[in-house]
C-alpha cells in the first residue's frame, strides 16, 4: 500500500507551494523537509531537541515557538556556520552541511520548513517578458494566471514609503528614469517593490501602543532589519513577512491533506521500470538528521523541490539516468553593493529629517528594472550586516592599497578597516545602500556536480563551478555605474563600491533546465511520475529579477499539471 499519492521533497519557495495547491485539490501529499520547524508545538525547542516525527494539523503552529527562537541578534540567525537560519542540521551543535566551493564566496541558503525563504527580503517581481517569451519552452501570457494566484495568496502589494525610498526615489528621478506602472516590465525604470509583506499595521503611529504591543498585532511594523525573521503577527499564519513558512504551510495543513516531516534529508528517489511507462518514480529514501535512521516512503508521484544544489545532487546520487545537463547552466544574479552617505543638511533639505533611517521599512522598498541589464534596488540592513556587506566582502582588496581609478563614479571600491571603517559606521544613519542583480547567461561549464571522493552522512557532496562570462560582467559594471550616477544626483557626498566575491550565491536558477531535464510541465523527461519545483527548472535568470515568485507561479502551474496527468 503507497503511503501517499505525492512526496515532495523540500518545503521552500517551491515545494510548500505545491503541497498546498495538491492539498486542496484532495490529494494526500508528504513533505519531506531537510532542516527544522520552527513554530509548531511538536518541536518546542528545534535547535536542541529532536521533537515529533510529523505534523498535518494547523492546530500544532505556535507563534510563541515561533518568536523564542527568531530574534534580533544577527550573528544568532544569520551566521553561515552556527546560526538559526543556515544550511545545516537542527542541532545546532553540529557542522553545517559541507559543500564544496571552486571560487571565492558562500552559498547563501537555509534549510528548514520554509527553506531559504525563512530570511528572503520578500521582493516578489515578475520575470522580465523579453526573458521568458520566445525564450522559454512556454510564454510569459501562459505563466500571468499563476502569478496572479501566487500574488494573490501571499499576498503581494507594492511596498510603502519611508525616508529611504523617498530618497531613492528623488535620486533615481534625476537621474532621468521613468515611473513603470505595471507589473510586467517591458521598458527600464523605476517603481516600489511589490513585496510579500502584510500592510502596516493601522496603529502603527498611535501613541497609545507600544512596540511591543504592535508586534502582537496584524500588520508590518516597518522594522527594517527583519532580513534576519520577521516575528510580527498574533499567529504564525499572520506573520507580516511572507515566507512560505507562515504563508502556503499554514495553507497546507489547513486542506487536512499535507503532513511535514522536518529533520529528514532525502537521500535517495526510487525508480521502477514500468511495462507502460518505462522509468518511474515510486519514492523516496531519507535519513532523520537527529537518529540517523534510513526510512522509505512510497507515493504515485515525486516532485523535488530540495533547490539548484540539492535537486541535481540528489538525482546523481540516486543513480537516475544520464542527461548531460543535469546539475548544468547555473545561473546567478552576480551580485554587486554599493552605497552612499550624506550630509545632514543635504538630507534635511531633500527629507525634512536628518537621517535615512535605514532601519525603518521594508528591506528593500524600491528598484530600478533594466531589461537586458538587471536591477539595482534600495536595500539597507541593520548595522552588522550593512557593515559586513559594505565595506567588508569584496573581491577588490582593501581601498587603502587600491584606490579607484580617476574618473570612476564611486570613491571607495574595495574593504575598509580600522578608523576609516569606523568613521564610515558613525555615519550609519545618514548612508543609503543598494543591492544589484545582474542578468547572467546560462553556461554549460556553471554547473553543481558531486565529488567523486568526498561524502557526508547523505552521501557524495555537491562541488559549485560559477564564472560569470564578459556580458555578465559588462552587465554588472553598467548597473554600478546606473546606481551609483542615482546616488551623485541624490547628493551623496562619498560613493562605495563594494565589489562582491564572484561566488556570493543566493539567487541560483537553472541546474535542471526546463526543456532540457524536464519537459514544460516540469516533469523529467527520463523518470515519469517525477516533477521539480523550485528555481532549478528555470530556462534561465529569468532577466535578473529575483526569483522567488516565478518559482511560486511555476510550482502552482505544476502542481496543476501534475494532478491533470495522474489524478484526473
Amino acid at each position: 500500500m503507497l503511503d501517499a499519492d505525492v512526496i515532495v521533497i523540500g518545503s521552500g519557495g517551491g515545494g510548500a507551494v505545491v503541497a498546498k495547491e495538491l492539498g486542496e485539490l484532495g490529494l494526500k501529499v508528504l513533505v519531506l523537509e531537510a532542516g527544522q520547524w520552527t513554530g509548531n508545538r511538536k518541536w518546542p525547542n528545534p535547535n536542541s531537541e529532536r521533537g515529533g516525527e510529523w505534523s498535518s494539523d494547523h492546530a500544532d503552529l505556535d507563534v510563541g515557538i515561533y518568536k523564542k527562537v527568531y530574534d534580533s541578534y544577527e550573528n544568532n540567525m544569520n551566521d553561515p556556520v552556527s546560526g538559526v537560519i543556515r544550511f545545516g542540521p537542527a542541532d545546532r551543535r553540529r557542522t553545517p552541511w559541507h559543500r564544496i566551493m571552486r571560487q571565492k564566496g558562500e552559498v547563501w541558503q537555509a534549510s528548514g520548513v520554509g527553506g531559504t525563504t525563512q530570511h528572503y527580503w520578500t521582493q516578489s517581481p515578475r520575470a522580465f517578458p523579453a526573458a521568458v517569451d520566445n525564450v522559454w519552452p512556454i510564454s510569459y501570457r501562459e505563466l500571468i494566471p499563476y502569478y496572479e494566484k501566487a500574488e494573490a495568496t501571499l499576498p503581494v502589494q507594492f511596498s510603502p514609503t519611508t525616508p529611504k525610498e523617498e530618497l531613492f526615489y528623488y535620486g533615481v528621478k534625476k537621474a532621468g528614469w521613468s515611473l513603470i506602472p505595471t507589473l510586467d516590465v517591458v521598458t527600464p525604470g523605476y517603481r516600489p517593490n511589490p513585496n510579500a509583506i502584510l500592510p502596516p499595521n493601522k496603529h502603527l503611529m498611535d501613541p497609545n501602543y507600544t512596540m511591543d504591543q504592535l508586534h502582537e498585532m496584524e500588520g508590518c511594523t516597518l522594522r527594517g532589519h527583519c532580513v534576519n525573521g520577521c516575528t510580527a503577527g498574533p499567529s504564525v499564519d499572520k506573520i507580516a513577512k511572507r515566507s512560505t513558512l507562515v504563508s502556503y504551510v499554514p495553507l497546507a495543513l489547513k486542506t487536512g491533506n499535507v503532513s511535514i516531516r522536518p529533520n529528514s534529508f532525502a537521500i535517495k528517489i526510487l525508480t521502477e521500470l514500468d511495462p507502460k511507462e518505462g522509468l518511474r518514480a515510486t519514492g523516496v529514501q531519507f535519513r532523520d538528521t537527529w537518529t540517523g535512521e534510513i526510512g522509505e516512503l512510497t507515493a504515485k508521484t515525486v516532485v523535488m523541490a530540495a533547490g539548484c544544489i540539492e535537486t541535481p545532487r540528489l538525482w546523481m546520487n540516486s543513480g537516475l539516468p544520464h542527461n548531460p545537463w543535469v546539475g548544468r547552466g547555473l545561473t546567478n544574479h552576480y551580485f554587486d553593493w554599493v552605497g552612499g552617505v550624506f550630509d545632514e543638511k543635504d538630507l534635511m533639505s531633500i527629507l525634512g529629517s536628518p537621517s535615512v533611517y535605514p532601519y525603518m521599512g521594508h528591506t528593500s522598498g524600491a528598484r530600478v528594472d533594466i531589461p537586458g541589464i538587471g536591477i539595482f534596488q534600495v536595500s539597507c540592513l541593520s548595522p552588522g550586516l550593512m557593515s559586513y556587506l559594505t565595506y567588508g566582502f569584496s573581491e577588490a582588496g582593501y581601498d587603502a592599497l587600491n584606490p579607484p581609478e580617476p574618473g570612476e563614479p564611486w570613491d571607495i571600491r574595495g574593504r575598509v578597516v580600522g578608523p576609516a571603517l569606523k568613521e564610515l559606521m558613525l555615519n550609519y544613519s545618514r548612508t543609503m545602500t543598494y543591492l544589484l542583480l545582474t542578468d547572467d547567461d546560462t553556461l554549460y561549464n556553471n554547473r553543481v556536480e558531486v565529488d567523486p571522493l568526498l561524502k557526508d552522512e547523505h552521501g557524495p557532496i555537491p562541488v559549485i563551478y560559477y564564472t560569470p562570462n564578459k556580458k555578465t560582467l559588462q552587465r554588472r559594471d553598467q548597473l554600478a555605474r546606473y546606481a551609483c550616477e542615482s546616488l551623485q544626483h541624490a547628493g551623496a557626498k562619498k560613493i562605495i563600491r563594494t565589489d562582491s566575491p564572484t561566488g556570493w550565491l543566493l539567487h541560483l536558477e537553472s541546474t535542471m533546465r526546463m526543456g532540457f531535464v524536464v519537459d514544460s510541465n516540469c516533469e523529467a523527461f527520463q523518470v515519469k511520475r517525477l516533477y521539480i519545483a523550485d528555481n532549478s527548472v528555470h530556462f534561465n535568470g529569468i532577466g535578473g529579477p529575483n526569483p522567488t515568485l516565478t518559482t511560486q507561479a511555476l510550482a502552482t502551474r505544476t502542481a496543476e499539471k501534475l494532478a491533470q496527468t495522474y489524478f484526473s
